[in-house]
């Protein structure tokens, strides 16, 4: 389970999407999980799939390692299903049965929020796995550069992102090799009520907290020791450069805007 995180993780491999300026992947990843939000039909999650099955094409990045990443969050999805499904007005009742009332309304809520659940974890990790973490940093320091007039310290908020990015699939392996090393010693995390399952991460939580903190001494201390500064005056060794692709992306982006807006307010379901 710990190692079906996906978000934070980079695929390596060579597509359109990876070539990508990381600003047009940050600016079109925003903007399809706000589009998410924008409707309440069929129609809209049907364009939505569709273009999402395109970028993961396109991508070469294997659909099966996307969707694992759902598994870690699937209990957080059916319990808010059941939370929209059990307990949403509604005109048209279907079933009830005791406190529960299953209402037409509810279904259709519950099945909305979990699509977007679903949408927003997978296009998030496309994000993630086609764009290393170094590229993440320079495109939101670019994208947030105008903030520093008003002195908000861009560079650091970036770099900060960044790393806690590139210290999930550390703290995931690290998590799995205590658990290992745990259950070898006799520990047991899948019986017994839940205090007991929390009581039982309780061995897992403490030297996971303690290898985090020295991980990130370390870094500081790596950072410091070559004397590292940034904001003004630091320079990229790639700097960021729109190409005709990057263009195109947008254009992209914008059509599919353009199309879900024209069919969700056409479409009757």
């Amino acid at each position: 389970m710990i190692r079906d995180i996906t978000i934070g993780q980079y695929y390596a491999t060579d597509s359109v999407i990876h070539r990508l300026d990381p600003r047009v992947k940050v600016v079109g990843t925003l903007a399809y999980l706000i589009s998410l939000f924008c409707f309440n039909k069929f129609s809209g999650y049907i364009i939505a799939a569709l273009f999402f099955a395109i970028l993961v094409k396109i991508s070469h990045v294997p659909f099966k390692f996307m969707v694992k990443g759902l598994k870690p969050i699937m209990f957080m999805l059916i319990f808010t299903a059941a939370l929209n499904l059990f307990w949403t007005p509604g005109e048209v009742v279907l079933v009830k049965a005791w406190v529960f009332t299953i209402t037409l309304e509810g279904v259709k809520r519950s099945v909305f929020m979990a699509l977007r659940l679903t949408f927003l974890i997978i296009g998030s990790s496309l994000m993630t796995l086609t764009t290393t973490p170094n590229q993440l940093t320079d495109a939101l320091e670019k994208l947030l550069k105008p903030l520093n007039k008003i002195k908000v310290p861009v560079h650091e908020i970036a770099m900060m992102m960044s790393i806690a990015l590139r210290f999930i699939p550390i703290l995931v392996d690290e998590t799995d090799k205590i658990m290992k090393a745990q259950m070898a010693r006799g520990a047991d995390f899948e019986s017994g009520n839940v205090i007991q399952r929390i009581k039982a991460m309780l061995p897992i939580l403490i030297p996971l907290f303690i290898s985090a903190a020295r991980r990130a001494n370390d870094l500081a201390l790596a950072m410091d020791a070559r004397c590292y500064h940034g904001g003004k005056g630091r320079t990229k060794m790639h700097p960021l450069q729109y190409k005709k692709r990057d263009l195109a992306a947008y254009g992209v982006c914008v059509c599919y805007v353009v199309l879900l807006t024209v069919v969700v307010k056409i479409s009757p379901f």
